[in-house]
């Protein structure tokens, strides 16, 4: 069974490689240079902005506010 902890940890690499991935997508059309560059950022950021809500957010964060 999958724990939230395994489910975070797999999250982040996908997040990684998602934009990598949406950018190989968009093949042609008008302005694809224009949007394939924030495309390729896309992802690392979405992985980080998850690292982020789990840290400030998650139960982790929770815990540690106890003590």
């Amino acid at each position: 069974m999958l724990d939230r902890p395994d489910l975070i940890l797999a999250a982040i690499p996908l997040l990684s490689v998602s934009g990598l991935a949406l950018q190989s997508v968009v093949v042609a059309g008008i302005g694809t240079g224009l949007l394939t560059g924030p495309l390729s950022v896309a992802g690392y950021l979405a992985a980080f902005a998850l690292i982020l809500r789990e840290l400030l957010a998650g139960p982790l964060a929770d815990r540690s506010g106890e003590s």
